[in-house]
């Protein structure tokens, strides 16, 4: 008698549900690939070399921001200023381009201002134990406020976004990679190491899988999401200086419509919104296939608003299948 060949194990459903689970980069990267293909599909020889560029720059600032919501979420929070602080980081620099210390000037006192605001939420919500979402969200409306008063106090100075800001945020090495990259390959570095071969990112996930057992072994959960908070601030600062070099543009609202992206793009990388799992690298794919989407939907003509339901849509949806497949695990 014959043994019967064993069944091809990715025709499971299980199978399928694992590599979500625990390689959740590999579906994500052949999502990615087929978006690219559609947008091919949809407008021939649009994908090239300088299309490739355009969607590497606007990715850049949407993965620092949606880090922030990597590191966040990890210890089960989320940090809804981030946006805020990094409109004000591109403002306040742009204020200060003509004061006698220059743009040096004004990119240091930008991310004072940003480890501030992170360090009041850290406190908040490590020391205090106010809601992440709470004290985040009413930071975030802390730092428009004295924005635009700080936009009262400037406005007769004038404000120009700097050439070296400019720069940064557009330029590109050999017309594909930017120079943004210059930025966010050191942190990424930084973050990904970080996260696996420090104390400090065992202990971001320790707090978010099961706070208690981190209590008890003798973790000291403030003074990590004091830090968290600060570090997550900080990272929104330097996206924001990328976005308003970017747009070439600075205002105390600038960042506003990139904080939903940002969080789904934490999500669709694998982060648990309930904490305790996820990484950095699945981020980075998910703003890139947001980054893509967009520029899909650009093509089809889909208006602004269309974007941000089905943004929604994607945080909504993807958050409760990872959720239903971790809870079977």
């Amino acid at each position: 008698m014959s043994a019967t060949p064993p069944a091809n194990r990715w025709l499971r459903v299980d199978a399928w549900r694992g590599l979500l689970r625990d390689r959740p980069i590999i579906p994500l990267v052949g999502l990615l690939v087929l978006l690219v293909v559609v947008i091919e599909l949809a407008d021939p020889g649009i994908v090239n070399p300088e299309w490739a560029s355009v969607i590497l720059r606007a990715s850049v600032p949407l993965a620092i921001l949606a880090g922030c919501q990597t590191l966040t979420m990890l210890t089960g929070g989320i940090d809804l200023s981030v946006a805020a602080v990094a409109s004000m980081a591109g403002f306040v620099t742009a204020t200060l381009v003509n004061s006698p210390g220059g743009v040096i000037e004004g990119i240091a006192v930008a991310l004072v201002a940003a480890a501030l605001a992170g360090l009041l939420n850290g406190i908040g919500v490590g020391v205090f134990r106010v809601h992440p979402l709470i004290m985040t969200l009413g930071m975030s409306f802390v730092v428009l406020g004295l924005a635009n008063v700080w936009q009262l106090q400037m406005v007769q100075t004038g404000a120009g976004v700097p050439s070296s800001l400019r720069t940064l945020g557009t330029g590109t090495f050999l017309d594909v990679l930017p120079y943004s990259l210059v930025v966010f390959v050191p942190l990424m570095l930084l973050i990904l190491l970080g996260l696996r071969r420090t104390g400090f990112g065992r202990l971001l996930y320790a707090i978010g899988d099961n706070p208690v057992a981190a209590r008890l072994s003798g973790a000291r959960a403030w003074q990590v999401l004091i830090a968290l908070y600060v570090i997550s601030a900080l990272m929104a600062a330097i996206a924001g200086l990328l976005i308003t070099g970017l747009t070439n543009t600075a205002s105390v609202s600038l960042v506003d419509t990139s904080l939903l992206p940002a969080v789904a793009a934490a999500v669709i990388g694998g982060t648990s919104i309930l904490g305790g799992r996820g990484g950095f690298g699945g981020t980075i794919v998910g703003a890139l296939i947001l980054t893509v989407l967009t520029a899909l939907l650009t093509v089809l003509g889909l208006p602004e608003p269309t974007r941000q339901v089905l943004f929604g849509a994607i945080i909504v949806v993807v958050a409760a299948a990872y959720t239903r497949v971790t809870a079977e695990s």
